[in-house]
């Protein structure tokens, strides 16, 4: 029995947990990993819930979603895939929440979604991208620029906008929405120029 166990080496890395989940469906293999990270998945819920109980909650609903996703899917970094999908689950929560309350409001879906996603670039990409962003964003009118930037930089809600801007709060979506398509139609436009 002694040397059974002494034989048997424990998993050390993300990965060899995975894979070793993987192999044998071992839920404790499962809830070792995921115990290194209840912390950062419920600081994750609490951001976005703002309710103890119902981030407690959220964080036993994600470890019952990983033990069927964890099996279905190539995971390469699970602390970041972890962190997307405690995100997800929170804004689906949300939505849901807001519709039974009828209060359908896609502020959270529209914050969800990033204003340009660029592969891994090189640092003098990069540079190059987000100055024609930094020049895209002078190209805007003054109430999409001050939008744009409080609610994705800032992280500020629409009522928030409204607020510290005087801005009736109705045209803040359609600033942010008008700004948004205005913005990805600079940066295609430089884009193209670039490969002409």
């Amino acid at each position: 029995m002694f040397f059974r166990q002494f034989r048997k080496s424990k998993p050390i890395t993300d990965a060899d947990y995975l894979s070793a989940y993987k192999a044998t469906g071992d839920l404790e293999l499962l809830g070792a990993l995921y115990e290194r990270y209840m912390d950062l998945v419920y600081a994750v819920c609490y951001k976005y819930l703002r309710d103890e109980d119902e981030s407690k909650d959220a964080v036993m609903q994600l470890f019952e979603q990983l033990i069927t996703d964890l099996r279905k899917y190539e995971i390469q970094n699970f602390k970041s895939w972890l962190h997307s999908t405690a995100r997800n689950h929170c804004l689906m929560h949300l939505r849901q929440r807001k519709m039974i309350a009828g209060e359908v409001n896609d502020e959270t879906e529209i914050r969800a979604m990033p204003l340009t996603v660029w592969p891994e670039t090189d640092g003098l990409e990069l540079e190059m991208k987000l100055n024609q962003l930094d020049d895209c964003l002078k190209k805007l009118s003054e109430e999409q620029r001050t939008s744009i930037s409080l609610f994705y930089l800032n992280q500020k809600t629409y009522a928030d906008i409204a607020e510290l801007t005087g801005y009736d709060p109705k045209h803040v979506k359609s600033h942010l929405q008008n700004g948004r398509r205005n913005l990805k139609i600079c940066l295609d436009r430089n884009t193209d120029a670039i490969h002409d």
